[in-house]
């Protein structure tokens, strides 16, 4: 086996998004709109489970049932409609958080994709969210320089199901012309991580203050973060190698190694519209 693709994950992953982008987008959008409510950090790692933004607003409102106020009728009215609306808002603070630099990448992604490209490695995003959501990612915490090496991108509007299903992994493989058995995964959730796996795909996982208590034992590599020289990760599951961050050599040792029994056969997936992440 040769490793010719990673492929990433970008919420939590690529950088710190939930924590320092998404979730105080969420809240802000909230005050804006003189709710009295906001999401602090356990009640968001449970909203995690949601595969989506419009998926997390819905079920949080259906669920929970807070009190909306002058909205309430509103909601009532077309819960979809109410749902768009705020997440439109909270997309807006979003991109203005990330134009402000609040999400830099997380410690070793940059390094990793430069160290893949060099070697001829493809590079692939694969992320729930919409390109939308995503374009902000790419312009102000990656920059248009590495942004220009990722050959592929697949997001949450053009499958039928999102992550903890396959397809988004099975379209990336699809549009790159490669199998599982070449590829190596960077994600940073349980759900993330099950897409993966049911996709036949080894992966590394990277954990945050919102997925560290998950269930990783699927994955090949679970680590603190990439880690940089000078900054080394801290190793919760697996073998790191020689050096004590993750490097391009660890991805192809895990590519070269993986048992025979988690490569499956690579299904074309249903693409199909889905709401924004």
């Amino acid at each position: 086996m040769t490793l010719r693709a990673v492929l990433f994950d970008v919420d939590g992953t690529l950088a710190d998004t939930e924590a320092l982008g998404h979730r105080p987008a969420y809240n802000r959008a909230f005050r804006e709109l003189g709710l009295q409510f906001r999401w602090g950090p356990k009640l968001y790692r449970r909203l995690l489970k949601q595969p989506g933004g419009r998926e997390r607003l819905k079920y949080y409102f259906e669920s929970e049932r807070p009190p909306l106020g002058e909205h309430q009728a509103e909601a009532e009215a077309n819960m979809d409609a109410w749902v768009s609306r705020v997440h439109e808002l909270k997309s807006r603070h979003f991109k203005r958080y990330m134009r402000h630099g609040r999400v830099p990448l997380r410690a070793g992604i940059a390094r990793i994709m430069r160290e893949a490209r060099e070697a001829g490695v493809q590079l692939a995003i694969v992320t729930n969210a919409s390109r939308k959501t995503l374009h902000p990612v790419l312009r102000y915490s990656m920059g248009p320089e590495l942004a220009a090496e990722i050959a592929v991108i697949a997001s949450g509007e053009e499958v039928r199901n999102k992550k903890p299903a396959p397809d988004l992994y099975r379209l990336a493989m699809q549009r790159l012309g490669v199998a599982p058995e070449d590829c190596v995964v960077l994600e940073d959730s349980e759900m993330g991580l099950e897409a993966a796996a049911a996709a036949g795909l080894a992966a590394v996982v990277t954990v945050n203050s919102d997925t560290q208590a998950q269930d990783f034992s699927e994955a090949a590599l679970v680590v603190s973060s990439l880690g940089e020289p000078g900054a080394p990760t801290r190793v919760i599951h697996g073998q790191l190698g020689e050096l004590p961050w993750v490097t391009l050599e660890t991805l192809r040792g895990i590519c070269d190694t993986r048992p025979l029994a988690v490569i499956q056969p690579q299904r074309a997936p249903l693409l199909q519209h889905a709401q924004a992440a």
